[in-house]
């Protein structure tokens, strides 16, 4: 049966094409127009469809200034909350009564002081010039125009350029003269690393021993007999890797003696490391622990009183390592045979690697730092000129050498670079094994870090003071007179640290209120980012942190000119021997390494393991004394404080007068000071 047609659908279709006829049929003009066919029109002229048009626009452009204004009201609560931070930090560590570092008799800090409120004065007088249209240059209508200040301001300028101007431009230039000097060296000193890469020059020994030989196996007359000082005081963070590194070194046992040099004053620390001795003792390994009951000489005076021991006699070298080294087992098989044919040498000095090298920025760089310092100085003297400084620590000498050279004196806080001297000039020779690397920790709070830089800077210019009429009347050439004086003494301990400061933490604000004294841009900006780009060559993994380590090393300068100014003129501060603080970031994993190398030695002298062997109740006592220790706080260190206002408010007469390079090397050094017066680099303590 057939479906009835759909009546209402029809009579629907008929009425839209009716209504619509113009969407599918002719138009009433005539003309035909597909379904498909699209209508371009320009803006209607319909003033109903302009309105709709404009307030649509409106509505776009408001909510496109809400979203700027968001986006701007969002970047300045950031800023006012990391300013408000800072000031929170900086309120709280002003308040604490041991925050200040710097000593109130510091004539540095006096001096910078004054430097301060100088620029101060000179930049509001600026201002007030720069406001009143003078665009920093004389007043040209009459006096009564202007007035007082108008007199006072163009008498400033006549003076400024007159009897201002010219002495700094003086010193200017003698300092601009020393940093192109000290930019040759270093540059020298590069080409002279690519030499020994390109060529592959290193030392090689005359014999070799070999790795992981039997004890039946080994003819013992083949090895010399050395003795293994470790000097410590207070090590309570690393004393137990320390000695359980050395008590592993791959060498015969009855041809190595270990002395543990104490020097410490905290008692819980002494029977701790007495008990660490004993438990390595009961282990087959002949450790001796001594302690003194005074500390006279600091490290020297420690290493002095070990070597006048009368059974050092039976020893033939000695190997030195501070508290937080961590020689490999082959340590000595890899030293020692280059001693072998060569009775004119004295060291051999091993590089240094760090545990905690990426702990923090403070760490990365002083890692940039010390590679430059060993793959490329240390090397570089080593293989050309057999000589350079001893680093205090991961060196074995000829105990011969020791003696001829004087032995260990107390004059310097710099007791390893003086008698490298002395040893240098005896005519004795050093060799430097960059391939052979020893473990330490690098300092990771700021505090610990600038009071070894103080003696790393001090003690040259003591030794300098003391040395000078022996390195002249000494018997060696005097080429070798020539390069202990002008280029490992004054050049790189002196010059360094005065152009370094006085170029860019005086000189650099000075030019800004000062215009007539000029400093080039090349000095400011090119030829120390080429000379950063330089030192980081030897660390590459470093290159992204190249603007902070540039930054860092001109705020450092004023410890390291202050040091070397107080080593110079024998100042107080010059004579303190502070030990380094150690954290011992590896301690607790190298334990363990320690103990599995340690079994081997209980096995074969088959000894009964006492409760203590494992060393859980030497670590245990450990944590407990860490967390009784004294809580230690950040500091705020004044001098960099100061300098930070100083360049800060260098930079703003530097924006008033449109110098771009200027401004912005001024602005990021000055955070850059101000940061670390702040203390918030390194590790935070508190």
């Amino acid at each position: 049966m057939s479906r009835p047609p759909n009546r209402e659908f029809q009579e629907w279709w008929n009425k839209q094409r009716a209504t619509d006829h113009d969407l599918l049929g002719d138009k009433s003009d005539g003309s035909t127009r597909s379904f498909l066919t699209v209508d371009i029109q320009t803006v209607p002229s319909d003033r109903e469809s302009v309105e709709k048009e404009r307030a649509r626009s409106a509505r776009q452009l408001s909510w496109v200034c809400l979203l700027r204004f968001q986006q701007i009201a969002s970047f300045l609560a950031w800023l006012s909350n990391g300013f408000l931070s800072l000031l929170r930090t900086a309120n709280r560590r002003i308040a604490s009564p041991d925050s200040l570092s710097d000593s109130k008799s510091s004539r540095l800090y006096r001096v910078i002081k004054v430097f301060l409120v100088v620029v101060l004065l000179l930049l509001v007088f600026e201002l007030v010039a720069y406001f009143k249209g003078w665009h920093f240059s004389p007043p040209t209508a009459r006096a009564d125009v202007y007035g007082m200040i108008g007199l006072i301001y163009a008498k400033w300028l006549e003076i400024r350029a007159d009897y201002l101007a010219p002495p700094l431009q003086s010193l200017t230039n003698m300092c601009i003269v020393l940093f192109l000097v000290q930019s040759i060296d270093r540059v020298i000193l590069i080409l002279g690393c690519c030499w020994i890469k390109l060529r592959g020059l290193k030392p090689v020994a005359s014999m070799e021993y070999p790795t992981n030989a039997k004890n039946d196996d080994v003819n013992v007359e083949d090895y010399p007999m050395v003795l293994v000082q470790i000097p410590m005081c207070n090590e309570r963070e690393v004393y137990q890797q320390s000695i359980a590194a050395v008590c592993i070194l791959d060498w015969p046992k009855d041809r190595m003696l270990v002395q543990v040099l104490d020097d410490s004053d905290e008692v819980d620390v002494q029977h701790l490391i007495m008990a660490e001795v004993q438990k390595w003792q009961q282990r087959g390994v002949r450790i001796l622990y001594r302690h003194r009951l005074i500390r006279t000489g600091y490290k020297a005076g420690n290493l002095k009183s070990a070597m006048n021991c009368d059974y050092v006699q039976e020893y033939e070298f000695v190997a030195i390592f501070d508290a937080d080294f961590q020689p490999a087992p082959d340590f000595l098989k890899r030293t020692i045979p280059h001693f072998k044919g060569r009775d004119d040498l004295a060291l051999v000095q091993a590089r240094w690697a760090f545990v905690n090298r990426d702990e923090n920025l403070l760490t990365r760089l002083q890692n940039i730092n010390l590679s430059f310092h060993f793959e490329v100085e240390q090397q570089v003297n080593g293989v050309f000129i057999n000589f350079f400084g001893f680093n205090g620590t991961a060196g074995v000498w000829r105990i011969k050498a020791l003696e001829e050279s004087g032995g260990w004196l107390e004059r310097t806080t710099v007791e390893d670079m003086d008698i490298a001297v002395r040893a240098h000039l005896c005519g004795w020779k050093f060799v430097f094994l960059n391939d052979v690397k020893c473990l330490c920790e690098l300092p990771e709070t700021y505090e610990a870090y600038k009071k070894q830089q103080h003696r790393w800077h001090s003690g040259p210019m003591q030794l300098f003071r003391l040395c000078f009429v022996d390195i002249l009347r000494s018997k060696v050439s005097w080429l070798k007179k020539a390069n202990l004086i002008f280029l490992f003494f004054l050049l790189r301990k002196l010059i360094l640290p005065f152009y370094s400061f006085t170029l860019f933490c005086i000189i650099l604000p000075l030019t800004m209120f000062l215009p007539e004294a000029e400093l080039p841009t090349w000095v400011v900006c090119y030829v120390p980012g080429v000379m950063s780009i330089l030192s980081i060559l030897p660390c590459l993994q470093a290159f992204p942190f190249i603007v902070p380590y540039l930054l860092f090393e001109n705020t450092m300068s004023v410890t390291k000119f202050n040091a070397m100014i107080s080593g110079l003129f024998r100042f107080g501060s010059s004579y303190e021997w502070v030990v380094t603080k150690k954290l011992g970031r590896s301690s607790e994993t190298d334990l363990v390494a320690f103990e599995k190398e340690s079994e081997p030695l209980m096995r074969s002298n088959s000894l009964h393991r006492s409760s203590s062997d494992s060393g859980i109740e030497e670590l245990s006592k450990l944590e407990l004394s860490k967390k009784a220790g004294k809580r230690k706080k950040n500091r705020l260190y004044r001098k960099e404080l100061a300098l930070a206002f100083i360049l800060l408010t260098a930079s703003v007469r530097s924006l008033l007068s449109a110098q771009g390079v200027h401004f912005y090397f001024l602005l990021f050094q000055g955070i850059s000071f101000l940061v670390i017066g702040l203390d918030l680099i390194g590790e935070q303590v508190s």
